[in-house]
Parts: C-alpha cells; structure tokens; sequence
C-alpha cells in the first residue's frame, strides 16, 4: 500500500478493518447487514477475506470453529440491534469452549441512542453476559488501540470471546488511514504461557511416581494450548491410562496402549489418583453433606482460577497453561520409579478388560441389522470410514454425546464439536471453517436432525464456495432422544409431547441447493454410500433414518459427561 493512500481521509470501516489486519485477523465471518457495508468494503480494501453466511448466529459459529482450528482469534462482524442478538448463541458457545472470538457488532449513532430509533436494542449489555471484553469505540483514533486491546482480552489467562462495538457515526466517519506497525510478538498475545507454582509441580509428580492406580482426564485445552507433545510423554514416561474430551480426542490413536475411551467411569470410581487437565466434565460421587465420595486424590490442572477454585474440595488445584504444567511435570517425575510402580501394569490390565467388557456388551448394536438403523451401527461405520487426515465435527444432542463414544479420530486437532455448552446448529459453520482452514482435510460431519435445521441453509453457501464434506444426518425426526420427551398416558401407553416431528428428505435438501445427496435407510449400505458421497466431491449429505427408540444408555442421567 503507498504513502499516499496512508495519509488520505477514508472511511471509518476501512481505517478499522487495517487495525484488524494489523493484528493478524485475515478472515472475517459476517451476514449482510444494511448496516455494516462500510465495513465490509473496509475488509475487502485491505485484503482482509470477507466470508458471507445466511444469519448470525452461523457466522459466529464459524469464527469460533476458526480460532480453535488455528489458534488465532476468530473474527465476526454483524450488523446492528437484532444482528448482535442473533450472534448471542455463538458468542457464549465460545465462551464455554474457552474460544478466543472477537464479534464486532455496529451500532446505530450515539446520538439516537435510547430514542427508539430503527434497530435500537440494548448495548453493551447484551454481549458483555457473555465476553471476557465488551466496549464501544469511540472514535477511528482510537480503533488500532480498540483492537488490539480486544484482542489481548481473548487470550489473557482464560482464553475467551470479546465484544467491540462500532457506532454508525464512527464507523462512516472520514478518518487518515494509517495504522501503527505491530511487531509479530506483540500480536493479541500475552507475553508468556503461565508457568506453574514449582512447589505444586513437585507434589503432583510426587503422587504420580508413588501411585498405583492413577487416571488422567485430558481436555480440550490440551488442544488449545497446544499440549499433545507434553501430555503424550507424560503418559508414556509414567504409564498413565489416559481418557480425552472434546478437542484433546484424537491426543493418543485408537489402539495406543495408554488410550481408553470405554472405561472412563470404572477408572473414575478405582483410581486413587485422578488428574484432571483443562476442562474435561468431570463429577466424582457425593456423599453426605455433599462431599466427594470418592477414596481418590483428585488434582485439577486449569490456566483459570475460576475452575480450579470451584473444586477445592476435592484435592490440590495448579493453575497455569496445560502445556507448560504437564511438561514440568513429566521433568520433575523421570527416572524415578516410585513404590507404586510395580502395581501400574496391573491396574492398566485391570482397564484393558473393563474396555473389553464394554465392547463386547456394546458389540450386537455396532453389528445390528435393525431397520431403521440403530445409531451405535451408523457410528461404528462412520468410525470404520474415517482416515488419518479426516476432521471429524459433531452437532446435536443425543447422536453427539452416542459419537463420543465410538467415532474416534486418527489425529490431533481432528475433532469438534459444541463444547460444554452444547448448543446445537454449529456443524455446517464449523464445515465452512474447518474446510477453509485445512483444505487438504477430509471433513466428516455428523448432525442431528434437529440440530442441522438450526443452521442448515448454509449448506448452500458450502455449495457457493465450493467446500466438499461428507455430512450424515442421524435421521430420528426429533430434536431430543425421545425418551426423554415421552410420558404417561392417562391409559398408560406412551405418548409424546407435543405434535411429534415427521421425518424431513435431508437428501433432497442437499441435492436442492446442488450438493451430494442421498437416502439410506438399509445398514448395508451406509458404508457404500459413504463412499459415494466422497467420491461425489460436492458438500453432501446422507440422509440415515436410525430408531427413533434407541439411545444411549448415559444420556437421561448425563453420566457420559462424568
């Protein structure tokens, strides 16, 4: 860019799009908005990609999925009033998944502020329920500084969303051009990765090296912090049985011989150690008075005091970044071998049939030839499917937390999903994210039916870009398992409440909008189609009509989240 277009007057959107590309932002998520097209073609001037969605709340997500793919701060721009309480859902499921999301949200001009002018709705208060950093700029002067302060606020400690807001006087003001130069190293970051008290680390390797039965739960911060290294030679050097939640899926291969997805709860309920890494569900049994039941020393390792102080109660806490923490650790435990030790094996056999016992219970599901389709007998061949470059990504409700169970990725940073707080309608921006981060992946995309209709018009803008995925709708036309929306008749019988959903043509749907699409309603054939819909190299999805009656077994008492 030349001198002299640095000290001409521009408009307000482009002087704030060059404080966003001076911080590193090079795509934003956004929907139209009358009122946000100035800062549109600010993007566009400074070279900043621009990616349009159908609504809100789907650009959001899509920032969301961004920052956790990459590890740089996801950007959403909306418009005013109505578009910032669309981007609400988005903005706090990246506020549970410890996301660093900034939303910028236009405003109408201050002056009408409370006046009951088109598009007035509350301000700042809205989105700061849910942000780490809410704050409106006041003028383009101050935009490069606005920024960079929002963007420092995602990732100081608890990595999180922010919220900037732009009135329409400041954002179509005419302002000089030019933005400060930032050094790479100062780029929306904190100056270092906190480092844990010393004296902790020692009393947790101590316990490690001394224990017979440990058990570590590792979760998505282990991702987000870029841990896997540290947490894998942690394991290893200590053989440490290892269970994974949400984006630290996929830390050890399926088969590893310190990998174990099926016998979480029996290693919860034995270990006499239990590490808990970033934000893993975790819930020991209470007894009386609402104290933990559990024999188990329980240490919580988290970069938030917030977390950590919350379980106080149930053994020593260390904060600090997860990946600094376990690699002290694994440092402070090597070359001892405590009086633990030779029990270690034992207790890793121990697991191995627990797993074993679990798999064979669960074996006549992933087998079934039940028409419609069970849901274990989709998932097992979905997991079958899978290479070690596909990106596997999850929407909704009971057929998500079904997955967790079996579909298990090949590699790190190869799964997403929700996060804690759940919400459904994130799969298709988390596609167009995933496919544009990583466009050598193979995206694989699992959804419920009721989650999918959330977002799924999008879908055609998955066909606009041109970002091929192989999307399975699990096809049991509700929006919740169904035993939890049924009750008794006055005759006995079960009813369900309220009008029940009929089953939707998802893969007309797909076809509609041009994509791959394709109804399977025999499991014979859901792998055939699978690969059909790879080899159609277009955004797919298989429609699979699974039993509307089957469900997983910790789903009405949420023990798969324990």
């Amino acid at each position: 860019m030349s001198e002299g277009i640095d000290r001409q007057l521009v408009p307000g959107g482009r002087v704030i799009a060059r404080a966003l590309g001076a911080q590193g932002v090079e795509v934003v998520h956004t929907s139209r908005g009358s009122r946000i097209g100035g800062l549109h073609e600010g993007c566009v001037d400074e070279g900043i990609e621009v990616v349009q969605l159908h609504n809100e709340q789907a650009a959001t997500h899509a920032a969301d999925a961004h920052a956790r793919i990459t590890g740089t701060p996801g950007c959403a721009a909306v418009t005013a009033g109505p578009g910032t309480a669309a981007a609400l859902p988005g903005v706090a499921t990246a506020s549970r998944a410890q996301s660093p999301l900034l939303l910028i949200g236009v405003q109408g001009a201050l002056t009408g502020d409370g006046g009951g002018t088109r598009q007035d709705l509350a301000r700042i208060g809205m989105p700061a329920s849910f942000t780490k950093y809410a704050a409106s700029m006041v003028d383009t002067a101050h935009a490069a500084q606005e920024v960079s302060t929002a963007l420092r606020a995602c990732h100081h400690g608890e990595p999180g969303p922010s919220y900037l807001e732009i009135p329409l006087h400041v954002l179509d003001a005419a302002a000089p051009s030019a933005a400060p130069h930032v050094p790479q190293d100062e780029l929306h970051r904190a100056p270092t990765r906190p480092a844990a008290d010393p004296g902790a680390v020692r009393r947790l390797a101590d316990l490690l090296v001394h224990a017979e039965r440990p058990a570590i739960l590792l979760g998505r911060q282990v991702w987000t912090t870029r841990a896997t290294d540290a947490a894998v030679t942690l394991v290893r050097s200590l053989n440490i049985p290892a269970y994974t939640d949400g984006a630290a899926r996929g830390t050890l291969p399926p088969g590893d011989p310190h990998h174990f997805p099926l016998s979480r709860l029996y290693a919860l309920a034995n270990a006499d150690v239990i590490v808990v890494v970033g934000d893993a569900p975790f819930e020991v049994p209470r007894g009386r008075e609402g104290r933990p039941a559990t024999q188990a020393t329980v240490v919580r390792i988290d970069h938030a005091p917030r977390i950590v102080g919350a379980h106080q109660d149930l053994g020593p806490a260390i904060v600090g970044d997860a990946g600094e923490v376990l690699a002290s650790v694994a440092q402070a435990a090597s070359g001892r071998s405590g009086d633990g030790a030779y029990r270690r094996k034992e207790w890793l056999d121990e697991l191995r049939t627990a797993e074993r016992t679990a798999y064979e219970r669960r074996l006549p599901q992933l087998r079934s030839d039940a028409r419609p389709i069970h849901p274990y007998r989709l998932l097992h061949e979905i997991d079958g499917f899978l290479t070690e470059d596909s990106l596997c990504i999850t929407d909704g409700g009971g057929i998500a937390l079904c997955s967790e169970q079996i579909v298990q990725p090949r590699s790190p940073g190869h799964w997403l999903d929700p996060g804690p707080s759940g919400a459904p309608g994130v799969g298709i921006p988390f596609v167009l994210a995933a496919k544009r981060a990583r466009p050598d992946k193979e995206v694989v995309a699992l959804f419920g039916d009721g989650a999918l209709s959330v977002t799924g018009w999008d879908f055609e803008t998955l066909v606009r870009l041109d970002l091929p995925f192989i999307g399975i709708v699990a096809d049991n036309s509700a929006a919740y398992p169904p035993p939890r929306t049924e009750r008794a008749g006055r005759d006995g019988e079960l009813t369900e409440a309220g009008a029940p959903l009929t089953g939707l043509p998802y893969d007309t749907f797909a076809r509609m909008l041009g994509g791959y699409g394709e109804a399977v309603r025999d499991p014979a054939d859901i792998g055939p189609a699978l690969r059909r819909a790879r080899a159609s190299g277009k955004p797919s999805l298989l429609d699979v009509r699974i039993d509307p009656h089957a469900y997983a077994p910790g789903i009405p008492n949420q023990t798969v989240d324990k």
